[in-house]
Order: structure tokens, then C-alpha cells, then sequence
């Protein structure tokens, strides 16, 4: 019963059924000059409402991250996140590296989300802070967040706007965006640009896919020499196509919010039997993933049943009463261990 990540699960067999059918197409131009690379990023235009945006392919969401913000931030630049943000605690200084220099300026704020206020009181402190401080350069949020909440569309904006007034553009860290659209019911134009957002990496592998990202721009001028950046990182793939064709399937019939829509109903009945149990949830369950405490008979059973998942925020909760814990569900965490869990929870 493994219930520590979206990544300890498989890809879906539209997207298996998509690379076979990749692989046998015969040859094809290299280095994203091919049919399925084209269509894919015409996909996501049209999922996203975009037709305008430039749409790019890589392997890791910490590549997508990290080469957004070496694109929209100097050597010099003040990069403003939640101080639980990805690219803070969990891609070992990437986004600095690409960047050559930029540093991550973090801020607290409840459930994972920034707020606006925050935002902007940080953002006027490095503006005043001269050559001594480094230049304000770019704001990154998350949605879902690390804590399993999400931005509503009204949330983004409100962290949109204060970015634009101090000048500053926005980017979306969409690991598991499409998680955070199917709980919001609302569309992924309305959660992205139309609030306010410049650049968007959309999550393919915690949903479904292999190993695939895209990076999308939504003003084609911000995408200026990206493709040598992403060249120089080691991202572009001679076979691109075989990224791209795992993208297309999931953009194909609403095939992403579709799986999305499975890994974050999961969660909600886990939440539920939790809270029967005697458990705390700790945060809303707002996406696929459960963050709560439960007593430690509960944690003892579910580990004597063998359930996997990670405490949290680590393993020094171990000798905790109530313990706190992270569950992740994806979208084919199978039923049976769901309900099993589920029925240790209850108690």
C-alpha cells in the first residue's frame, strides 16, 4: 500500500499506447522538428486557451523550474517563493544554478500559499534595497502547493497584480496542476494567464506520463532564446518527439484532468476515513494529497499493514502521539489499498 507518492506509480497505457505508436511512426526530423511535437504543443495551446504561447518539452519538472527562472530572472535577481516551495526545499539549488547567481528570497505563509500582503511588503523591502540586495526578478507559486492546497483563480490574481506593480512576472510551478484545476472546477486559461501568470510548467509525470514537462510562455517575447538555454541544460532531446507524444496523450480528450479527477477523489475518502477515525486533517484536502495527524495506534497498524507514506515534515515524528504524515494518491493507487487504508483509519 504506497501512499508516499504520485511518482511510485506507472504511466497511463494511453501514454504507453502513444510512445509505441511514436516509435513505430518510422523517421521523423530531430530535436523537436517533428509531427508529434508540433501537435502536442497545439494540444496545450488549445487545453490552456493559448495559441499564442510558446510550448517546450522536458524530461523533470526540476529542469522546467529551474530554466523558467534562469529565463526570467538576471544573475542578479531576487526570486520571491514560499519558503516550502519546490525549487527551495527540494531541487538541490537548481533554479540558482541556472540562473547563475539568483537568489531565492523565501516567505511564510499559511497552507503553503503566499499571500498577497506578504508579497507585497517583501517585494517594496527589495526593491529599497539597492545594488547591496540584487534586483526584484521574478515571483513563483505553486498550485497545488507542497501542502496539497490550491490558488483559486482570485488568489492568483491577487498575487498577480502585486507582481506586476512592482514589475516583476509570474510563474507557476504546475507539478500538479492539473490536480489543482479539477478541484477548482474552473479552467486552466482562467487559473493561468487570464489571472495574471507569465509562465507555466505543466506536469505530466505525477499524472500520468512517463517522464515529461512542458514549459510555456505565454507572451512569446519572454521566450526569447529559452530553446539555447534549454539546449544548454542538457533538454533538448534528439527524440523529442517521444516527450512530446506522452504530453499529447494526455492533452487528448481531457485525458489529464480525467486522471487528476481519480488521484484527488483517493484522497478525499482517505480525508474522510481519517477524520472518522479520530485523525486531524492538518490542511484542506484541496488535491490529491492528504496531510493530517493520526494517533499513533493508527500509524502502528497502517505500518504493521504495510502501508507506505512519509511523515511529515520527517521521520523525527516517529515517536509522536498524534503523528504527522503526508498521503499522495495517484490516479491508479489501486482501490483496494485505498479502502484497505481506509478501514485501518476508521479504526
Amino acid at each position: 500500500m504506497n501512499f508516499a507518492s504520485d511518482n511510485s506509480y506507472g504511466a497511463h497505457p494511453a501514454v504507453m499506447t502513444a510512445l509505441a505508436e511514436a516509435n513505430s511512426a518510422g523517421p521523423v526530423m530531430g530535436y523537436g522538428a517533428d509531427p508529434v511535437t508540433a501537435q502536442a504543443a497545439d494540444a496545450i495551446r488549445a487545453l490552456l486557451e493559448a495559441p499564442d504561447a510558446v510550448v517546450r518539452f522536458v524530461a523533470t519538472g526540476t529542469a522546467a523550474n529551474a530554466l523558467v527562472c534562469a529565463q526570467l530572472s538576471p544573475p542578479f535577481g531576487r526570486i520571491y517563493c514560499h519558503e516550502d516551495a519546490h525549487i527551495e526545499t527540494s531541487e538541490c539549488a537548481a533554479p540558482e544554478f541556472f540562473a547563475h547567481g539568483a537568489k531565492l528570497i523565501t516567505l511564510p505563509g499559511m497552507g503553503g500559499r503566499l499571500a498577497p500582503q506578504t508579497l507585497s511588503q517583501a517585494l517594496k523591502l527589495g526593491a529599497d534595497g539597492g545594488l547591496n540586495g540584487g534586483r526584484n526578478a521574478l515571483v513563483s507559486i505553486t498550485n497545488a502547493t507542497e501542502w496539497g492546497t490550491v490558488y483559486a483563480p482570485a488568489e492568483v490574481a491577487a498575487l498577480a497584480a502585486v507582481a506586476q506593480e512592482a514589475r516583476v512576472p509570474l510563474h507557476m510551478d504546475g507539478a500538479r496542476f492539473a490536480n489543482a484545476v479539477a478541484s477548482l472546477g474552473c479552467s486552466a486559461a482562467d487559473l493561468t494567464w487570464r489571472a495574471g501568470v507569465d509562465a507555466l510548467c505543466l506536469g505530466g509525470t505525477k499524472n500520468g506520463a512517463m517522464a515529461a514537462e512542458a514549459v510555456v510562455f505565454f507572451d512569446p517575447a519572454q521566450a526569447e532564446g529559452f530553446d539555447y538555454r534549454r539546449k544548454q541544460a542538457g533538454h533538448v532531446f534528439s527524440k523529442n518527439r517521444f516527450l512530446a507524444a506522452q504530453m499529447l496523450a494526455l492533452a487528448n480528450d481531457g485525458l489529464w484532468l480525467e486522471l487528476a479527477r481519480l488521484a484527488n477523489a483517493k484522497a478525499a475518502h482517505l480525508a474522510e476515513a481519517l477524520t472518522q477515525g479520530g485523525g486531524q486533517l492538518l490542511q484542506p484536502v484541496q488535491s490529491n494529497a492528504v496531510f493530517a495527524a493520526i494517533p499513533a495506534e493508527t500509524h502502528a497498524r497502517a505500518r504493521a499493514a504495510g502501508a507506505i507514506y512519509h511523515l511529515w515534515p520527517d521521520k523525527s515524528a516517529e515517536g509522536l502521539d498524534p503523528v504527522p504524515l503526508r498521503l499522495v494518491c495517484a490516479w491508479d493507487t489501486p482501490d483496494g489499498d485505498v479502502e484497505a487504508l481506509a478501514a485501518i483509519l476508521r479504526g
